[in-house]
């Protein structure tokens, strides 16, 4: 199976597809950080490497908790890097006053929960719309891009084209403990879902984002789906700095989800 073909694919003639861009998430330089105190490893210079290796975003994470990300951070990113900040938030009203006063490019709206080691799943946009609503108009009204973190499901998809965002995020958790499994049914099954969301959402007119748990195994399957704009990638990309340094995991992940948009083999 090459990159460019997803789970019993066969051959795909489509080779032309636009590129998709590459958000590097720098959360957990500033885990590493916090875990002792102080000013270093600091994660704008971890951001301005991963744009010099190829990153074409930055993506934080400023949780309620703090348990990374800092608001200096968020003020810093946008001062100091020289593309997109993707600023990743609750759907509240503490949230959406810091990213105003940011003003990054673009908000991601993501479930948070306070005893959850990482973010477990997608918004309920169906069930919360409500909620929703009023921070989403916020947002866009001063000019930020607002996209939802949504799981890949038919009625999410549609419930994020009817609150008029432009663009939805789809979580790949899911494909990513499929991919762990080595069952052929179970990684199919996952990996259609996120295509047949990321189809449906593109027939809808969103912009298709997708990202959690990628790696450099299981990307090229995700990146290879034609909808597909941008894949935001933090942790795995951060844990291979250790080992082969941040520019070249960056490296190699741009490689790996360019050469499936082109249909190369990896």
């Amino acid at each position: 199976m090459t990159p460019a073909q997803g789970p019993n694919q066969g051959p795909n003639p489509a080779l032309d597809r636009p590129a998709c861009r590459l958000g590097v998430n720098i959360d957990h330089v500033a885990t590493l950080r916090n875990a002792r105190g102080g000013t270093d490893p600091d994660p704008v210079r971890a951001a301005q490497l991963a744009i010099a290796a190829g990153a074409d975003g930055i993506t934080a994470h400023l949780r309620e908790d703090r348990r990374h990300i800092q608001d200096a951070d968020m003020i810093r990113l946008k001062d100091e890097i020289d593309r997109p900040l993707n600023f990743e938030m609750a759907a509240t009203e503490e949230m959406a006053e810091i990213c105003l006063q940011v003003s990054p490019h673009a908000a991601c709206l993501v479930p948070e929960k306070r005893n959850e080691r990482t973010t477990e799943g997608g918004l309920d946009v169906v069930g919360g719309q409500q909620t929703l609503t009023p921070i989403i108009d916020r947002l866009k009204e001063a000019g930020i891009r607002v996209s939802l973190f949504i799981d890949p499901e038919d009625a999410q998809v549609r419930a994020a084209a009817a609150l008029g965002v432009p663009v939805v995020e789809l979580h790949t958790g899911a494909y990513h403990h499929a991919a762990l499994s080595t069952t052929p049914s179970r990684i199919e099954a996952a990996w259609r879902a996120i295509d047949e969301a990321a189809t449906l959402a593109d027939d809808l007119g969103l912009e298709v984002h997708a990202g959690h748990g990628l790696t450099f195994h299981n990307v090229p399957n995700i990146a290879s789906i034609p909808a597909m704009r941008e894949l935001n990638i933090g942790h795995f990309l951060i844990g291979e700095a250790v080992f082969m340094g941040l520019d070249q995991a960056v490296r190699e992940m741009r490689r790996l989800i360019t050469d499936a948009r082109t249909g190369r083999l990896v």
